[in-house]
């Protein structure tokens, strides 16, 4: 892990009212994204999202619980668990708390973390910003997006062939069915056309 991204965790958790410098839950999270069960769900996609919010921090207003939020969006990432990310932001939530951050804080990571289940549209600009940076795979170049899509199934090798490829028609049918994939302006201008272009070249 290279000294910008200690310094921007140290930065974003201190931000939030939280005390030292969350060193060891910091090298907590990073291992838990190097779990083996995990081919997507990795210290490659966590280092992306990362690297992604400091391309739009400026826009972010409220970068540092972002950026908190998404170290621990995918902390708990189970193959066959229905609540992983609402055990992932119950953990962000007390860890924060448990370093004495305020309750509004920590309450503020949870909601986030939660928002990352893309069951519905983000209801706050903060959501919006995590949301699309969660999602800006979709819009990543066509090898990445390609290598995304193969991570994808390598993690579900359990799942036959057949049965995976029509529930991930399902899931990739669902985001082209949205008006938009993106929340924000910045992501509809930068992305929405190539992640739209990639959706249907992985359905075709």
């Amino acid at each position: 892990m290279n000294e910008r991204l200690v310094t921007a965790w140290q930065s974003a958790w201190q931000a939030l009212g939280a005390q030292g410098d969350g060193t060891a839950l910091r090298a907590q999270l990073w291992a838990a994204y190097a779990e083996p069960q995990r081919r997507y769900h990795t210290q490659q996609h966590l280092l992306e999202c990362l690297h992604t919010l400091d391309t739009v921090r400026e826009q972010v207003p409220e970068a540092a619980a972002v950026e908190i939020a998404l170290w621990f969006h995918d902390a708990i990432y189970e193959l066959q668990g229905k609540d992983n990310e609402a055990r992932s932001a119950a953990w962000a939530a007390q860890a924060l708390r448990d370093a004495g951050a305020p309750s509004d804080r920590a309450e503020q990571v949870r909601r986030l973390v939660l928002a990352t289940r893309h069951q519905a549209s983000p209801q706050a600009e903060d959501e919006a910003w995590l949301v699309d940076i969660d999602l800006a795979i979709l819009g990543a170049a066509p090898a990445r997006f390609a290598e995304y899509e193969a991570q994808i199934r390598a993690e579900y090798a359990f799942v036959p062939e057949a049965l995976f490829k029509t529930k991930r028609a399902e899931v990739l049918r669902g985001f082209l069915a949205r008006p938009f994939l993106f929340s924000t302006a910045h992501f509809r201008t930068e992305l929405e056309a190539r992640a739209r272009a990639n959706l249907g070249q992985a359905l075709a």
